[in-house]
């Protein structure tokens, strides 16, 4: 189930990702039908623009400052926070500095 990771290993996620210059960076851990879960990197001030998932979406923020805009509505994450984006909901992610990122999304 689990890939592009070790297992049997203990390990931070955060170090699991790289920045990268002018970029958001993407790993991804589980894709099913049930459920994803993804490792991202912004670099200051890139962006996911705005879109809809097809499953609640969690967040949690694993270094840095994150802005997550759903529906309208902004709310800042630092390292240890979590945010769910509800399914169908349209939001938005922006690097207000470097910072990295879990998303799990459950179907």
């Amino acid at each position: 189930m689990y890939k592009n990771i070790e297992k049997q290993t203990k390990l931070r996620l955060k170090d699991q990702i790289d920045y990268q210059p002018h970029q958001v960076v993407s790993k991804t851990l589980v894709q099913n039908e049930k459920m994803g879960v993804t490792l991202f990197s912004f670099d200051k001030d890139e962006e996911i623009s705005t879109h809809a998932a097809g499953g609640d979406a969690m967040v949690t923020v694993l270094e840095g400052t994150g802005r997550f805009t759903v529906d309208g509505e902004v709310f800042i994450l630092t390292e240890g926070e979590t945010l769910i984006m509800p399914k169908d909901i349209p939001h938005a992610v922006y690097g207000e500095e470097k910072f990295k990122m879990k998303l799990t999304v459950s179907f």
